[in-house]
Order: structure tokens, then C-alpha cells, then sequence
């Protein structure tokens, strides 16, 4: 089972969980993060680190979230691999637990 980003990460792109993971399954778009669920093992490091609580195991996406399990997996074929931790996003604070930022994604 891997881990999912879901929409909270949107426009925030808090870089914590980068810094933790041990097999570098991040992958980086313009305002998102995703998981590679190939290369995701499993290990909950990312979860305890993100302040968006953005990231959920896949069996425990809410259901209102579960469009980004397949968009993590997408993503993450095409974004490229993100190892190091960066500074969010300049209005992170302020798009954090903002509701419908799905329309924002930046493909």
C-alpha cells in the first residue's frame, strides 16, 4: 500500500516529507507534490513531517480525496523526482486548508 498527496498540498507544496523519505518517491510539479506508488515502501516517515496533513495511506484516502490516488500515480511518470527539501510555496500559509483547490493544479 503506498502513500497518497491529496488536494491540501495544492498551492502549499510544503517540502518537509521530501527530506524524509528514504527512496526519494517525491516527484515535484509546479504546485503539487506526488508519490510514486512503485517506489513508495511503505514507511509513514512523510506523513508525521507534512504540515499540510496532505498525505494519507491509500487505504485511508478520505473519500472525497480518492481522485488523487490515480493522480499520484499519473503525476509521477511524468513530474521529476524531488530529493531536497525547497521552501513551500511564497502564499503556502494562506492556501493551507483552503477547501476546492483541485481547479488550481498546475499539470
Amino acid at each position: 500500500m503506498a502513500y497518497v498527496v491529496t488536494e491540501n498540498c495544492i498551492k502549499c507544496k510544503y517540502t518537509d516529507c521530501v527530506d524524509v523519505c528514504p527512496v526519494d518517491c517525491f516527484h515535484e510539479g509546479a504546485n503539487f507534490l506526488v508519490i510514486d506508488p512503485e517506489e513508495c515502501i511503505d514507511c509513514t516517515l512523510c506523513v508525521a513531517e507534512c504540515p499540510a496533513e496532505a498525505i494519507f495511506a491509500e487505504d485511508d484516502v478520505p473519500d472525497a480525496q480518492q481522485r488523487f490516488i490515480a493522480l499520484n500515480a499519473e503525476m509521477s511518470r511524468v513530474w521529476p523526482v524531488i530529493t531536497e527539501r525547497r521552501e513551500p510555496l511564497p502564499d503556502a500559509d494562506e492556501w493551507n486548508g483552503k477547501p476546492d483547490k483541485l481547479g488550481k493544479l498546475e499539470r
